[in-house]
């Protein structure tokens, strides 16, 4: 064998482990962007791909990397920077919570041309001086012009469980309620380990088995508790049940493993080098609970 057919067959081989694993692996692997939006659309995506995750959910909304005015312009570059990378949009992080604003159509179709294929929603509060069971029921038909929207483009909205007094989801039973009659291929639950915790105490099982058919991403993160509120931390150092996430691909969980690095602030360029390290970490972290190589 010539020295070229050498190195060339060397090369193949020694990619063979890596193709391997990503075939094996039927979750998309993902980072939330939000640490590293300040970076360039090139420098974020050198970085994502030397990181080794599959793609980003990237800040397409206000106060993001790109906010909704300039959808039309920018998003094309952010997606042709992944795509030179071997990388996708996973999910698009975005403000939208209905299908009634121009500007919310507007963005979701050039995101579906462009090939994305998940949006993560706005989100909807209660106003705790009205009744919740009839704020429910206002929020079916916007719900249902979404999912109606989603259909005509071939899209999905995740909407992520928040902890707090006054989200729409922080319970779960009620996104159970909202989304029950829709198909989980337009209209699913990003569900949130962290919050859930933080909500469901010791009872978060149950609320994450009552959503199981309608969970379309896991955001994987931490916290422990500090002065009685929530401290958010690396997935080592946290009290989220390092079991869950195998046990949810084990179901037949196919949506993407998403994990958020939100507790090194601020969101600075300065301080990217740091949230790099942390990525790293929790990443080893998640890689362990997963037995990914």
């Amino acid at each position: 064998m010539n020295r070229r057919k050498f190195i060339s067959t060397s090369a193949i081989a020694a990619l063979v482990p890596t193709l391997l694993a990503k075939q094996k692996r039927k979750n998309p692997f993902c980072v939330f962007t939000k640490p590293l939006q300040m970076l360039s659309y090139d420098d974020l995506a050198d970085l994502i791909a030397e990181l080794g995750f599959d793609g980003i959910e990237g800040t397409i909304r206000p106060g993001g990397q790109i906010t909704p005015e300039q959808v039309p312009d920018e998003l094309p570059k952010l997606m042709a920077a992944l795509k030179k990378r071997g990388l996708e949009m996973t999910i698009m992080a975005s403000g939208i919570n209905n299908a009634d604003e121009k500007q919310n159509v507007q963005q979701l179709e050039i995101a579906s041309k462009l090939g994305i294929k998940r949006y993560r929603m706005g989100y909807h509060k209660y106003d705790l001086k009205k009744p919740i069971v009839s704020q429910i029921n206002e929020l079916r038909p916007v719900i249902e012009n979404l999912v109606a929207l989603n259909k005509q483009l071939g899209m999905q909205a995740i909407y992520q469980n928040h902890s707090g007094s006054n989200y729409v989801g922080a319970p779960l039973w009620d996104l159970h309620e909202l989304f029950k009659a829709h198909d989980s291929k337009y209209l699913a639950v990003g569900f949130d380990m962290s919050h859930a915790t933080a909500e469901g105490t010791r009872a978060w099982p149950l609320h994450a088995n009552l959503l199981r058919p309608r969970i379309g991403a896991l955001y994987v993160k931490s916290f422990r508790w500090k002065d009685n509120k929530r401290d958010n931390c690396g997935l080592a150092e946290g009290i989220v049940d390092s079991k869950y996430p195998k046990q949810l691909i084990k179901s037949g969980f196919t949506g993407p493993i998403n994990l958020h690095v939100e507790y090194l602030k601020p969101f600075t360029k300065e301080n990217v080098p740091n949230q790099i390290a942390a990525i790293k970490k929790d990443t080893a972290t998640l890689k362990e609970w997963l037995n990914w190589d």
